[in-house]
């Protein structure tokens, strides 16, 4: 929307259904924002879909792994992909979206996957801005509603150590788009990595509690060993289409916000 008010043409590639995507059409005027499909494991479809572009935003990502796509195709191969396509087609800004806790030394797979692909990433585009958000919360979200939907296990509220030794920075998602509008429009940002957080640190057991009074929800947490939660997770995860958890969104879930870089979003 705020791509679409600057007079952008939009190109907006995407494998699923056209009944999913309607909601972007109004966003711009009539012919602004163009809709096509692409296969993210061929290179000439990723060339079709960036070759008349000078800012590409790769916002490709996944919250679970799939007999299809692992989050090595996900967060390195692809993007890496993307990155080589848009230098040899002469883009002039890459906007990589990344995590604010990707670490090669992180217990999560996915977290390991996405600091991978910051690397490979900058091995083909240099000038890549990476934007590493924390936690994102707004409308659908699988933050906020992850928790929410924590009534799955009845009335009360499982919680790892009852969520309280880890800490929390989460992000509204209108504020990270602001941040790659800001990216795109500074120069100076080129090569640079930002930390997109909120403004408050929170115990995550105090956001569970507050998401379930926003609900009017009566809130009884109980702790739940981590071995245990990874088994229930296991279940889950045996879902043939978008699982509620995993036991990597387990362990992602318990890790507190942490920032490591010195730049931050203006």
């Amino acid at each position: 929307n705020r791509l679409g008010r600057m007079g952008s043409q939009i190109v907006v590639p995407h494998r699923c259904d056209q009944y999913d995507i309607m909601y972007l059409r109004p966003m711009g005027d009539l012919g602004q924002i163009i809709f096509m499909e692409w296969d993210a494991r061929n290179k000439d479809s990723i060339k079709q879909a960036l070759q008349h572009s000078n800012v590409v935003v790769n916002l490709v990502g996944r919250e679970w792994e799939t007999s299809n796509y692992g989050f090595e195709d996900v967060f390195v191969s692809i993007p890496q992909q993307i990155a080589r396509a848009a230098r040899e087609a002469g883009v002039s800004k890459l906007i990589h979206m990344s995590h604010l806790n990707a670490d090669i030394r992180s217990p999560s797979k996915y977290l390991r996957n996405k600091a991978v692909g910051e690397a490979a990433v900058r091995d083909e585009f240099p000038d890549a801005v990476i934007l590493k958000p924390s936690e994102m919360f707004g409308r659908e979200d699988r933050f906020f509603n992850h928790f929410a939907n924590l009534r799955w296990f009845g009335s009360a509220v499982p919680l790892i150590a009852m969520g309280k030794k880890t800490e929390k920075q989460p992000v509204h998602v209108v504020d990270v788009a602001k941040a790659i509008i800001n990216a795109i429009k500074d120069p100076e940002a080129n090569g640079k990595t930002y930390a997109l957080v909120g403004p408050n640190r929170y115990l995550l057991h105090d956001l569970v509690e507050y998401i379930y009074a926003v609900a009017h929800r009566p809130f009884v947490p109980y702790p739940l060993p981590r071995p245990l939660y990874h088994l229930v997770a296991k279940f889950f995860a045996m879902n043939p289409f978008e699982p509620w958890t995993t036991p990597d969104k387990v362990d992602r879930s318990v890790l507190p916000s942490h920032t490591r870089v010195n730049s931050s979003p203006r």
